[in-house]
């Protein structure tokens, strides 16, 4: 029986692992650089209107949440095309169930950045 690493080993690796699941993200899936992006003008933004620390902890928890369920949608769709390399309605359905998810809080998140910066913009 080979020997359990310790708790903190075990820690190190899932932390290994989740960084080179965000790097993969980030660096080939398109939806997600777009979302990277956005969030860097945005935290641009947020400096040079000098918002508020509760409009920060709104806006990065905003573009935290956005970019963790494209995470989530990516993983979706890969596992959907792992099961069922070819066109199945069912696996069609469940994938435009997932983006359409993703899609709900992208338009949550232009309304929040719309409530936080039009009125300091007018």
């Amino acid at each position: 029986m080979p020997k359990k690493d310790s708790f903190l080993i075990n820690r190190l690796k899932s932390v290994t692992y989740a960084f080179n699941g965000a790097f993969i993200l980030v660096s080939t899936e398109a939806s997600i650089k777009v979302q990277f992006c956005i969030g860097i003008i945005m935290t641009v933004a947020g400096f040079c209107f000098e918002i508020s620390t509760t409009e920060w902890l709104i806006q990065i928890g905003t573009i935290g949440l956005i970019m963790a369920l494209e995470g989530i949608n990516t993983a979706i769709e890969e596992i959907a095309n792992f099961i069922h390399p070819e066109y199945h309605k069912k696996i069609g359905l469940i994938k435009d169930i997932a983006a359409g998810a993703v899609f709900i809080f992208a338009i949550t998140a232009i309304i929040i950045g719309c409530i936080i910066y039009i009125p300091k913009i007018f």
